[in-house]
């Protein structure tokens, strides 16, 4: 096995594009899995998006069960509760390719294989998982995942849902309100976290949904988007719920929905992937076919500029997706080999990781929000019409920067992690933030470096952003200590810089790896995306990290600091861009969609 680095260590440990999965890298079976879900897709949701669009919820709940019917609810379930027992990756592809069709199909698909089951899975006793798990793995039941309450959002912790014993001490009874609650509509089973007496930390329990024991539901609500995902409020009155139903133990609730939150994360980032290819696909070819001034759009540089940066967002998110993942399930394998048991293994593996969940849920949930925006400006006015694929996808990508936990809690939360995993000796960030403060007083070198191996100077480049962060986080952490979690828009800045650091990193060792196998005549296209996608990530840490430097110091420091900075995001052959954005688009027009 490869010499895996841990989690948040990319930070300071160079990898080699050896030690990275990526698309390329996957197995005949897994190309035929991918293969399965796209022909699923194109038949059953993309053919029926209309539909979904009206708010069938019946629709949704048939299609749920055609998936249960094709494996696909089971791929993450070990075999010997029914499911396929695949590995992470395979996981994060099913994820990924079910999600492109409409964002309603794939909030039902997220919810249920994810926050409805996964918690069964990695918490349940083996009497639990018996007896459930089958049922949700093949799609004869439903799960939905109540956590959040009218006064507790991304305080999760604050419910006030309570569970009290009844006096025979067989069943707890559970009484509360929960809202915003996926499938809620349909499910069979809910898990319920509520606080029992007055414990610090509320528990979880596998609630059945019997309308005869307490558990009614409000209405449909009427969202901007994911408009045939069911989603009610769900009101529990005296609840009745054995006790051998509670999920782990005492107390425990909190960890339990953090932890299921860490992967639903990465999955989240994988389910906008192909939301963004599909994206690219249409824009790409409404752009060859609308004419405007007697020659197609897709002639203008304007359009072209657009198609390339939705293309490079693409793949820049798959690169860095599927190399979490492949981490991700090397660390849960080692586990196993340790003799720790998959649930164990997996809980743990994905925990690792916790930093690189973050910056994807925020990368890629942008991304993808992003991609519809400009996918709605290719197509001009219509694009703002209800006809093309344009308008919904707008709407839909917008929850993926609340769910799994907000945007801002996540970028807050990677570099909280960072800094928790350096104080714990996870990882070595005092070391090479010492040698970046040696470097700033130091005089820099002018010797002329030799950048005559592909990517050499974005691999140095890469090197200097990873300083930069350095530098700032590092004078951050001295100036304010524990108290940096009360400066959020700083900690928002570094966050930023760290998400692109590992973006751009991940997209130049994707294609480094495809230029080793190939050749670099093989790959000009993908060459440039990983250029392009660089240029912007310096844009982005060198206006972020000076956003954060004036926030905290001040005259000689702060001067210091910003010569520190430019010297980190100086080019020495800065690429023509335009030129980059134009060897991708041209390959894009040719081939008349994402084909990359």
């Amino acid at each position: 096995m490869a010499d895996i680095t841990r989690g948040g260590q990319f930070l300071v440990k160079e990898t080699p594009c050896e030690n990275i999965f990526t698309p390329e890298d996957f197995s005949e079976e897994q190309v035929m899995m991918r293969d399965a879900v796209k022909e699923f897709v194109d038949k059953e949701i993309w053919a029926n998006k209309v539909r979904f669009e009206q708010k069938d919820y019946a629709f949704t709940e048939e299609v749920m069960r055609k998936a249960g019917e094709m494996g696909f609810l089971s791929v993450a379930v070990p075999a010997e509760y029914g499911g396929m027992g695949m590995g992470f990756v395979d996981t994060c592809l099913v994820c990924d390719y079910i999600s492109g069709a409409t964002g309603s199909f794939s909030t039902a698909f997220g919810a249920h294989t994810g926050i409805g089951t996964m918690p069964i899975t990695l918490y349940g006793t083996d009497e639990q998982k018996k007896k459930y798990v089958p049922k949700l793995a093949s799609g004869e039941w439903f799960g939905a995942y109540c956590l959040t309450e009218p006064g507790a959002g991304s305080d999760a912790n604050s419910g006030k849902t309570k569970a009290e014993l009844t006096a025979d001490g067989k069943h707890y009874k559970i009484t509360g309100q929960k809202m915003w609650i996926s499938n809620a509509g349909f499910c069979s089973l809910f898990i319920v976290f509520a606080r029992i007496e007055d414990d610090k930390n509320i528990t979880g329990f596998i609630v059945e949904n019997d309308p005869n024991n307490g558990i009614s539901l409000g209405e449909e609500e009427h969202k901007l988007g994911i408009r045939s995902s069911s989603t009610r409020q769900v009101f529990f009155n005296e609840t009745l719920v054995p006790v051998e139903n509670m999920l782990a133990g005492r107390g425990e609730g909190f960890k339990i929905a953090m932890n299921a939150l860490n992967v639903g994360r990465i999955k989240l980032a994988a389910a906008c992937l192909d939301a963004q290819r599909r994206l690219a696909n249409n824009a790409v070819g409404y752009a060859n076919e609308r004419f405007q001034f007697n020659v197609p759009i897709a002639s203008f540089g304007a359009i072209r500029q657009k198609l390339a940066n939705m293309a490079t967002s693409a793949f820049a998110g798959e690169s860095a997706t599927y190399r979490a993942a492949f981490d991700i399930q090397n660390r849960i394998a080692i586990r196993e080999s340790e003799g720790a048991s998959h649930q164990e293994a997996e809980l743990k593996g994905v925990e690792e990781f916790a930093i690189e969940c973050s910056i994807l849920k925020v990368a890629v949930s942008e991304d993808a929000q992003n991609c519809a925006d400009e996918g709605i400006q290719v197509y001009g006015g219509m694009g703002f019409s209800e006809d093309t694929p344009m308008e919904s996808a707008w709407r839909d990508a917008r929850i993926a920067r609340i769910y799994e936990g907000t945007n801002e809690i996540n970028r807050m939360l990677s570099v909280g992690m960072l800094i928790k995993k350096a104080m714990k000796g996870h990882v070595d960030l005092i070391t090479p933030a010492m040698k970046v403060q040696e470097e700033l007083m130091g005089i820099p070198s002018f010797d002329t470096p030799d950048y005559s191996e592909l990517f050499s100077e974005e691999k140095e480049l890469i090197g200097k952003l990873k300083k930069a962060f350095l530098m700032v986080a590092g004078a951050a952490v001295q100036k304010y200590g524990p108290d940096l979690e009360k400066h959020q828009q700083l900690l928002m800045a570094a966050s930023d810089m760290l998400i692109e650091i590992y973006m751009a990193e991940s997209t130049v060792l994707r294609v480094e790896k495809m230029a080793k196998k190939n050749g670099a005549d093989s790959c000009k296209e993908q060459i440039a995306m990983a250029q392009l996608y660089l240029y912007n990530a310096v844009d982005t840490v060198y206006t972020k990290g000076k956003e954060g430097i004036i926030s905290f110091a001040e005259g000689d420091e702060q001067r210091m600091m910003l010569m520190g900075l430019r010297r980190f995001t100086k080019y020495t052959n800065m690429p023509n861009v335009v030129a980059l954005r134009e060897t991708i688009a041209e390959k894009l027009i040719a081939a008349n969609g994402y084909c990359f």
